[in-house]
């Protein structure tokens, strides 16, 4: 016999049900190419980063089909797609650059301004720890995080403006060390 309280805890009224099917139709409306994205960069596969996604999306629906709470929906879709990623690197096998190379595969060596671009992008990331600690934070919040004030503004307990304000100094900082003006 099943108690009561667990009834209700996988019984949804139909406005619970289209509110949950209204906040996941968003959140995928929003995140989907981002998350495509996060995906792609993760595993250099279109195929299973578009499936990974999707799957990322049924796992959000079944999290609240069951009756779960989710403050930040962006965070949490990568949250969940992160460990999918996580899964498939633990299945995946390594192949050698011979058996790739037998099977057609000729490295690229011409995208030097990806490499370039790349790491530029690091040595930013590496100048953020010389900013003072209170931009720290937010630099990392929006630009490797890429969360927007608002769920910053959540995540700190500040204000939009006050975030926005760390993030403009933050970045006016960062550009000095990096030396761009």
């Amino acid at each position: 016999m099943v108690s009561s309280a667990r009834l209700i805890y996988y019984i949804m009224t139909p406005r619970q049900e289209a509110q949950r099917h209204a906040a996941l139709t968003l959140a995928h409306l929003d995140f989907e190419k981002g998350l495509n994205a996060h995906a792609y960069f993760k595993l250099h596969d279109h195929a299973m980063g578009n499936d990974l996604v999707q799957d990322t999306f049924v796992k959000t629906w079944s999290y609240l089909v069951r009756g779960g709470k989710i403050d930040v929906m962006k965070a949490f879709l990568y949250h969940v797609l992160n460990n999918l990623i996580v899964d498939e690197y633990r299945k995946r096998k390594m192949t050698s650059l011979d058996t790739l190379i037998e099977k057609g595969f000729e490295p690229n060596t011409g995208n030097s301004a990806r490499f370039y671009d790349a790491l530029d992008g690091k040595a930013a990331l590496l100048l953020i720890a010389r900013l003072p600690v209170a931009y720290q934070k937010v630099m990392r919040m929006r630009y490797v995080y890429e969360l927007s004030l608002k769920e910053m503004a959540l995540i700190t307990g500040q204000s939009k403006n006050a975030i926005a304000v760390q993030a403009h100094r933050g970045l006016e900082k960062l550009r000095l060390l990096y030396g761009t003006r």
